[in-house]
């Protein structure tokens, strides 16, 4: 009987630790696939951030490093310029990306550092018992918004991927979520391009993906989906927000669109740029 489905060889066989309904299993996976699809588990080298994924590298069976909070972009950066034809990415949350890590997160596009960044959004500190994020909606619940997030008081929420597309370092930058099989595909696919985009040296890269919550969201699985699609989407519209003329051939070669016209990927440490 031929096989249809199985556990990608880039997946470790330890069992997940994430809540019912959490969406990081998922992503997981997807990242995995993609790496196989790549043949770049023996080149890839991934970064953990702090969160809820800290401990990914338990899971994803390439070489991994683990960054303080919010450093990944940084830590990646050091990788790739060194091990220029590996497979570099960072995996992390928004509060680590979009509060602690924001200096990082924003420098690392405006250099077009030749990285790729797994953005996942669930709109709360997940670890730590569902904190306020930068992230998380006005009016929103939370440990330290009991009362709901109140812009005249906690500001308003930050659109990652919106405000990076502007730096002109990025060079691909879209919003998915995986709800439902359609966008499960569709983030495979938007992971793949930012990958392409990687090994054909174009750039800074990121895919964000809404993720749900449910522990600290308070709902059950089947509830916290139809809450990110109702509620997170609304703030947080999917779509490609840098890069969408950006192609490829079938395999992975770069053809066409737009992109920055320099970056810093290709200097090798010491050198200097005349």
């Amino acid at each position: 009987m031929a096989v249809v489905f199985e556990r990608p060889k880039s997946l470790t066989k330890a069992e997940f630790h994430y809540c019912p309904g959490c969406c990081h299993g998922i992503i997981h996976r997807l990242v995995a696939e993609t790496l196989v699809a790549n043949d770049a588990i023996e080149t890839a080298v991934g970064v953990a951030s702090v969160g809820c994924t800290y401990n990914s590298y338990e899971y994803i069976a390439c070489d991994m490093v683990q960054a303080a909070h919010g450093r990944a972009p940084a830590v990646a950066t050091g990788i790739k310029r060194n091990l220029k034809d590996s497979f570099v990415f960072t995996y992390q949350g928004d509060g680590d990306l979009a509060s602690i890590g924001t200096a990082e997160i924003v420098h690392a596009a405006a250099r077009s550092e030749n990285i790729t960044v797994i953005f996942v959004n669930n709109a709360v500190y997940g670890m730590t018992s569902g904190q306020m994020a930068p992230t998380t909606l006005v009016g929103q619940v939370t440990t330290t918004s009991p009362w709901g997030r109140d812009p005249s008081y906690q500001g308003y929420p930050i659109n990652v991927s919106e405000f990076l597309s502007n730096l002109a370092g990025a060079a691909y930058i879209e919003r998915v979520c995986v709800t439902d099989f359609k966008n499960i595909q569709n983030a495979k696919r938007a992971i793949q391009k930012a990958f392409n985009v990687q090994k054909n040296k174009l750039g800074f890269s990121l895919v964000e993906v809404l993720s749900t919550c449910p522990t600290n969201w308070g709902k059950e699985p089947l509830a916290a989906m139809e809450w990110l699609k109702e509620n997170m989407e609304k703030q947080y519209p999917l779509g490609c927000y840098k890069g969408a003329d950006i192609t490829f051939d079938a395999d992975g070669k770069y053809v066409s669109g737009a992109i920055p016209a320099t970056n810093n990927n290709c200097v090798n440490v010491g050198e200097v740029k005349k």
